[in-house]
């Protein structure tokens, strides 16, 4: 398998936690505390995911993480 997978990754923030999902990786939605975490769960459950449906075999499976969190800065009224 040669083409790049495509995995986000939001920050929820009412569970604290990051989710991930993918339309590439059929199956895939996992979630953990940090993007560490998240990264070493997902070097094994992509692999897996993509074997149980019937994937090309293949030894290497590239992947994007594209990850977003969003924020609110607060200004000074003047």
């Amino acid at each position: 398998m040669n083409e790049v997978l495509f995995i986000r990754a939001e920050w929820d923030d009412e569970a604290n936690v990051w989710v991930a999902t993918s339309d590439d990786v059929p199956g895939l939605a996992t979630e953990a505390d940090s993007m560490e975490e998240l990264s070493a769960k997902l070097r094994i459950m992509v692999p897996e995911l993509l074997d149980a449906n019937g994937y090309p075999d293949g030894v290497d499976v590239p992947y994007e993480l594209l990850a977003r969190k969003f924020f609110v800065a607060q200004r000074n009224a003047a």
